[in-house]
């Protein structure tokens, strides 16, 4: 397993914790980060910049920091 912020563009994976402060939970379930969802990161910023990321058919650019709180397990095969 390894967070949001380690992944690089193009690869992806299944959203299985998401490990921050109650607010910061809400915010992202409400634009569409649930556990089991399948995510995908598009984008990367240079010098630890934001991520583009896609979860399901939903683009988002999320803060590093904010990523870093989003564990992802490998992708199924």
């Amino acid at each position: 397993m390894t967070n949001l912020a380690n992944l690089q563009p193009g690869e992806s994976g299944i959203i299985h914790a998401i490990h921050s402060e109650q607010a910061l939970y809400y915010r992202l379930a409400a634009l569409g980060f649930r556990i089991g969802k399948r995510i995908e990161v598009v984008r990367s910023a240079r010098f630890q910049g934001p991520l583009h990321v896609r979860v399901g058919s939903t683009d988002i650019v999320l803060r590093r920091n904010e990523a870093q709180y989003i564990e992802i397990a490998a992708k199924p095969a």
